[in-house]
């Protein structure tokens, strides 16, 4: 289980972006496999995410899980939605009670506090989430309750710029919507980039406003400790298993 040092300052959220570690999950899932979408067998994610629901201390029924897409669609929690499927890649709530969760294995997990308005949220940054805006329709929604705002990002476990290698046709994808994406790049081969995801997306909440703290470790090299898509299928595995990150309004 790993902490933002500045989350950790506040006395009105509780958060944690857990590892792999513990957990009921076996084989290519051993350890705390959160990913209901995974091959994993369900009853093993269903006491994993018991487990995780136990350590937020909220029922299981509270811990919003998303049906994530790779999109930017953003999802406000209410007691109207609570306890139905959310299809979205990113959560805000102001409810106390609720814990909103996101599962990763590679892709960036961030969670938001607006400290002003306590409100609290969490984002699938994928690639390709975070090239279609969902950073920014994320903090567009929690602003709506609010234009006077302050928020805080932590910044969780994602795969690390020496492994994030892409063709050029990503590469150039980038480069024609901004040629400022350039310097998130850097040069393998003569066919291969590598992609510095951690910075575009940092960058992008930076130049929102928003206070960012990173927990900064890389999920494709630290294979104790998390899960990983780009290792699983380099390992030539059939499926990965996903950690989840967490936070709610106390």
């Amino acid at each position: 289980m790993f902490y933002s040092k500045k989350f950790k300052k506040f006395d009105k959220i509780k958060h944690c972006f857990f590892s792999r570690k513990g957990g009921f999950s076996k084989g290519l899932y051993k350890g705390l496999n959160c990913g209901r979408g995974s091959k994993d067998n369900t009853r093993d994610v269903l006491k994993n995410l018991e487990f995780v629901s136990q350590k937020m201390r909220v029922k299981k029924k509270n811990l919003v899980l998303m049906h994530q897409t790779h999109s930017n669609r953003v999802i406000e929690i209410n007691k109207k939605n609570l306890g139905k499927k959310i299809n979205s890649d990113a959560v805000i709530t102001k409810f106390k009670g609720i814990a909103l969760g996101v599962v990763t294995a590679d892709c960036v997990p961030i969670l938001l506090y607006d400290s002003l308005n306590e409100i609290v949220g969490c984002i699938h940054a994928g690639w390709k989430g975070a090239y279609k805006d969902i950073i920014k329709n994320t903090l567009i929604k929690i602003k709506k309750h609010n234009a006077k705002s302050k928020i805080f990002a932590a910044i969780g476990p994602c795969i690390g710029k020496k492994n994030y290698e892409v063709d050029l046709k990503f590469f150039k994808m980038f480069i024609l919507k901004s040629k400022k994406n350039k310097k998130y790049f850097s040069k393998k081969n003569k066919n291969k980039m590598i992609f510095d995801l951690r910075n575009f997306v940092s960058d992008k909440l930076l130049k929102l406003k928003v206070d960012v703290d990173h927990v900064n470790f890389d999920t494709f090299r630290e294979k104790n400790n998390f899960f990983s898509y780009r290792r699983s299928t380099k390992l030539k595995q059939s499926d990965y298993g996903r950690c989840i990150s967490v936070i709610r309004k106390l």
